[in-house]
Formats: C-alpha cells, sequence, structure tokens
C-alpha cells in the first residue's frame, strides 16, 4: 500500500480551513427537557468536550411549555402569555454557552383546529384556528426574548417554521398549502418584530424533495421574508419493529452527503440560490429506539460525514446530543438505542468521541481522503498536527473489515522528533455499549456498574516519538473493527539536562550498570 504524502501548505498561499458546520448546531430532546438535571448534566460535559453554537429541539410552543394560557374573565376569552420555563431553559443554555436554534411549533391545543397529536408526549400537530391568535402569540415569543435578551443576541438566533410539514405524522394532512400560510404568516410577524432577525424554513424530511421546490417558489412569488432554508438527513430504511425497539437497513453514509447537497442543487440559479442552508436534523436511522445509534459502527459511520458535510451546507445538525428524549415514550434501559451522543447519566458513546475528536482538530485542512481528515493548529504557535482516520463500514452485512491501514506522510517543521498522542474508539476500545452487553444488558444499572461503563466508554490512548526526516513524520496506521482514530503530532522541543543519564535509573553507576 502507498504512502499518502500530505502538501504542506507554502506560506504564500491561504490554507483551506475546517468547517465549523459540524458544530453550529445539535438537537435535543423536546425544550422542557431542558428543567432535568440529567439533562443538563449532560448538555453541561457535551459543552466542555465538544462545544456546540446552538442547539435545536421541538416543542417550545407545546402544553408542556405553557407560554399560550387562554382564560375568561368577566365572560370573555383573554389569553396570557407566559414565558416561566422559556426563561429557564434559554438562561440554562447560555449559561452553558450555547444558543438556542428556536423552532415555532407545535401548536398551543387552546389554539389548535384539531387534536391530532403526535408523539408520547401528544405535540399538536394541526393549525392554528385563529391566524390572528397565532401572529400574536409567535409575537409575544419574540418580543419577550428580545426584552430579557437583547435584541443584538436575538438576531442571533435562527428561527425556524415547523418541523416536517411533509409528513402527515407532524403536520395535519401534510397539507402544503397550509403550511405554505403558516410560514407566511409567521416570517411576516417575526420580520414586524425586526428586520434583521433571522427566519427560515420548511424542514422538511428526506423523500420529499419538491416541497423545497414548492416552497421556493411560494415564497419569491408572495415576495416573502426568507433568511435560510432547512432540511433533514437521515438514511434508513424502513422500521422492523421489536419490543421496545426496531431493526432498519442503513444505505452508504455518502447518502448522506447527497442529502446535503439536495437543497442547493435544488436551488441554483433562483432567487433563494445564496440563502444559508441548514440541515437542522441528520442521523442515520429515524427512529430513538435503533441500536445502531449506540455502536462503534456508527461513529465510523459518520465519520466521512463530519469531515465532509462543512463542504455542502452551512451546517448539520446531530439529532440529539443525549437520550433525554421521550418521543416513543420513557426508555426501558441505559442502552435502548436513543439518538444521543450520551446515554442516561453521561455514558460517551463512540459518536461522542467522533465528535470529541473534530473539536481537538486543529483550523488548516492539509489534506482529505476516503479514510481520514488531517489539519494544522495555526493558533498557539505549537505546530500541531492532527490526523482522524476511520476505518471503513459496510451496511450490506458483508464481512466487517480488521486491520484497515492508512499510511501518511505528515508535513511537522524541522524538529528531530515529534510527540505523537493517539486517541482510539472501536467495537474493542472505547465502547460502552460493548462493555454493557457484556454485563448482560442491564436495564437499570447499579452505580458500581455505571462506574465500570465510565471507565470503559474512555478511548483507549497510546503515545510514542517518531523521528522527523526531511521535515516529515511517517505514519503507518493499521485500524481495528469500526475504529476512529485521533492523532495528535506535536514538534518535540528536547529539553532534556545534560547530565540525565536512563542507565543511572536505578541510582548505579556506570560500571555497575553495565556488569549487569
Amino acid at each position: 500500500m502507498t504512502r499518502n504524502s500530505v502538501p504542506d501548505v507554502p506560506s504564500h498561499e491561504t490554507p483551506s480551513r475546517l468547517p465549523d458546520a459540524w458544530r453550529f448546531c445539535v438537537g435535543t430532546g423536546r425544550f422542557d427537557l431542558a428543567l432535568r438535571g440529567d439533562y443538563r448534566e449532560s448538555l453541561a460535559l457535551v459543552q466542555r468536550e465538544i462545544g456546540f453554537r446552538h442547539i435545536r429541539g421541538h416543542g417550545l410552543l407545546s402544553d408542556g411549555v405553557g407560554v399560550h394560557r387562554p382564560y375568561e374573565y368577566r365572560g370573555e376569552r383573554h389569553v396570557r402569555h407566559a414565558f416561566t420555563y422559556v426563561d429557564q431553559v434559554i438562561d440554562a443554555y447560555l449559561d452553558l454557552g450555547i444558543k438556542p436554534f428556536l423552532e415555532l411549533g407545535f401548536m398551543p391545543s387552546g389554539l389548535a383546529s384539531g387534536e391530532q397529536t403526535v408523539f408520547w408526549w401528544r405535540g399538536n400537530i394541526t393549525p392554528p384556528r385563529s391566524w390572528q391568535e397565532w401572529a400574536a402569540v409567535v409575537r409575544a415569543t419574540v418580543t419577550h426574548l428580545i426584552d430579557r435578551y437583547g435584541l443584538e443576541q436575538v438576531r442571533t438566533w435562527p428561527i425556524e417554521v415547523w418541523n416536517e410539514p411533509n409528513l402527515e405524522q407532524f403536520w395535519l394532512d401534510a397539507d402544503r398549502e397550509a403550511y405554505h400560510r403558516l410560514y407566511e404568516v409567521t416570517a411576516n410577524t417575526v420580520k414586524d418584530v425586526d428586520a434583521a432577525l433571522q427566519i427560515g424554513g420548511p424542514a422538511i424530511s428526506p423523500g420529499a424533495d419538491e416541497w423545497m421546490v414548492r416552497f421556493a417558489e411560494f415564497v419569491a412569488e408572495r415576495s416573502l421574508p426568507i433568511d435560510f432554508v432547512s432540511r433533514h438527513a437521515y438514511t434508513s430504511g424502513p422500521a422492523r419493529h421489536v419490543p421496545f425497539g426496531v431493526h432498519q437497513t442503513l444505505a452508504p453514509a455518502s447518502r448522506l452527503l447527497e442529502q446535503f447537497a439536495t437543497p442547493r442543487r435544488q436551488l441554483r440559479g433562483g432567487p433563494l440560490a445564496d440563502l444559508p442552508v441548514h440541515i437542522t436534523e441528520f442521523n442515520s436511522s429515524y427512529r430513538p429506539d435503533n441500536p445502531v445509534h449506540d455502536t462503534a459502527f456508527h461513529a465510523a459511520y459518520l465519520a466521512p460525514v463530519l469531515a465532509a458535510g462543512g463542504d455542502l451546507v452551512d451546517s448539520f445538525s446531530y439529532w440529539t446530543f443525549c437520550d433525554v428524549f421521550e418521543e416513543v415514550g420513557v426508555p426501558t434501559s441505559l442502552f435502548h438505542g436513543g439518538f444521543g451522543l450520551l446515554t442516561h447519566r453521561q455514558i460517551k458513546k463512540p459518536t461522542y468521541h467522533l465528535y470529541a475528536f473534530m473539536a481537538r482538530m486543529g483550523g488548516e485542512i492539509l489534506a482529505r481522503g476516503r479514510d481520514h481528515l488531517v489539519t494544522r493548529d495555526s493558533t498557539g504557535g505549537t505546530g500541531r498536527v492532527t490526523v482522524l482516520a476511520w476505518a471503513p463500514v459496510d451496511v450490506t452485512g458483508g464481512p466487517p473489515v480488521d486491520g484497515h491501514t492508512v499510511r501518511l506522510s505528515v508535513p511537522i517543521g524541522s524538529p528531530s522528533a515529534a510527540f505523537v498522542l493517539r486517541s482510539s474508539v472501536s467495537e474493542e476500545k472505547g465502547n460502552a455499549w460493548r462493555a454493557w452487553c457484556e454485563m448482560g444488558r442491564p436495564a437499570s444499572p447499579r452505580p458500581r456498574q455505571l462506574d465500570v461503563l465510565r471507565e470503559a466508554a474512555e478511548p483507549v490512548r497510546s503515545h510514542r516519538a517518531l523521528p522527523v526526516e526531511g521535515g516529515r513524520v511517517d505514519l503507518d496506521l493499521t485500524l481495528d473493527r469500526h475504529e476512529v482514530t485521533l492523532l495528535e503530532i506535536t514538534p518535540v522541543v528536547n529539553e532534556t539536562p545534560p547530565w540525565w543519564d536512563e542507565r543511572r535509573l536505578l541510582g548505579l553507576d556506570e560500571a555497575q550498570g553495565g556488569d549487569r
């Protein structure tokens, strides 16, 4: 196998930057789950080690948050807009260094035109029975946020109109015309509050690409305000149900990148062509009970997507950051196939580490390939080079690949040696799900078992010094099954004192050491 020579970037050239589209936003369970301790502890951990910019979830206007509160007084109907929970949640987000990516939905029951709901927690999916009252709750919410957090702050929070209206599960009868009206009323209301607020949609699911075209035509014909377009991306087939779970086929991960690229291809040459594109949900499976989410396979599957997705869109939001999530009910065991990067109780999944590895990459791209990404950290003057490499996966059920090799020649500068720190997760390394299976899959692990799982979840780390020849370090990486590995390569500045002699470590003189 030939060695891939990673080019250095000449000083007169502007290096290619690694886009941060992968960390611009992350998904979450419904809005009011952020009131829970486990949720906040999980988000705090994610922010310390990964650091997402925004967070998006459903249910801001659903009954559980309590914004829309109709009441009667002296025989007349009135509406009070209450923000008790909204304030607590957004305060917590901002304290943790993350901003909301607001999704306006679902319909408050006191405003809904019907009783159809989605999810275990019953988000109402019907249009408003009064467009004027819908506009009033949108206006009140946006105005309150500006009053509390400041106009300049809220202008940085994208506002998305509804979720997957192309699906009848999320919007009554998947009525396109009704959604267009919802968008028109909402966008005009938001812009009437402040023209610089960011509004967009239509947040469609895969398999409904014609919705984007029709939406763009409608917005253009009506000269409606729009600041970004959004859609979702998943690659799983139909759900095959088992008790408290599903199994699904998967398309190759390249299909996610194809879905990312679709909006710009569809909008090319039209009035929305230059708008930012946000993938406000993506994952392999669209089900919160598919065990593939918990596996090392999943991390290796998504690695090429994180490495290349930023070339195609302005953001792609992993769905979701943790398993505090209840769309199909309260989870019945610690590992249950949840979307999260973390389980309940902050057990890190292999895909969590993929994101944590990305967070340690440098900002300048030196090279990319089908199984690797090489960057350099231009900050701090350390000369640190990082390599993310991953083993190929096979979604067809063929024999898994063991011993995949990646050979690289990496520019590091002029020192005589380089220090290499390697962190890895795979089927055998940093894989809490595998450890949990070997424990017998305890539904509610005891405290000691949780401690063991947390230890098992940590990447396996190794280190060594490698020679630098001609300003380069040669790497020969052998990857385990479904491995994702991060190498951090730093030039060595040798500060060993001249009197140091390792042969005398045990206090013996040279003669005694030699005799032995």
